[in-house]
């Protein structure tokens, strides 16, 4: 039985169905749909292809994809499919209209680096180690004179 390639094909849909409508990067959503199409056309488990090590020969199948399945099959879950699925507070959400802050990298650093309040990311400010994340493109400086201000002045 195919059961774990129906798992998989309809979480990898998903997924590209949720990075679309976050406006992800298009090869990214087609890649997921290419796995899924992937996934329900093999005529074996993907499990056994799992086991030989043979998911990169998959067709659309490539290291990080085989990484994801692989997480499936030892967990029966997706982080990144569960942080894709459970959406920011509000106040975090906010956040992207500081200076320097995209959408994924206000995800990253709520899902990834556990930065919960403003509190927190002022920390991580005064720490200097925003400046080696991927996606961060502006000014500590600036970024934490905003934070500071939005801090003293939070927005109804």
């Amino acid at each position: 039985m195919k059961q774990h390639n129906l798992q998989l094909a309809t979480i990898f849909q998903s997924m590209a169905d949720l990075l679309s409508s976050q406006r992800a990067n298009p090869y990214r959503v087609r890649a997921y749909r290419r796995a899924a199409d992937a996934l329900l056309a093999i005529d074996e488990d993907v499990a056994t292809v799992a086991g030989r090590h043979g998911l990169k020969e998959i067709d659309g199948i490539g290291t990080d994809l085989a990484k994801k399945i692989e997480e499936f099959l030892g967990t029966g879950t997706i982080r990144a499919y569960e942080e894709l699925k459970t959406p920011l507070p509000p106040e975090v959400r906010n956040w992207v209209t500081l200076p320097g802050l995209s959408d994924s990298l206000v995800t990253y650093l709520y899902f990834r680096l556990g930065i919960r309040t403003l509190s927190d990311l002022e920390q991580l400010l005064r720490s200097h180690l925003i400046r080696t994340l991927p996606n961060f493109s502006g000014s500590e400086e600036q970024l934490l004179q905003a934070v500071q201000q939005r801090m003293q002045n939070p927005e109804p």
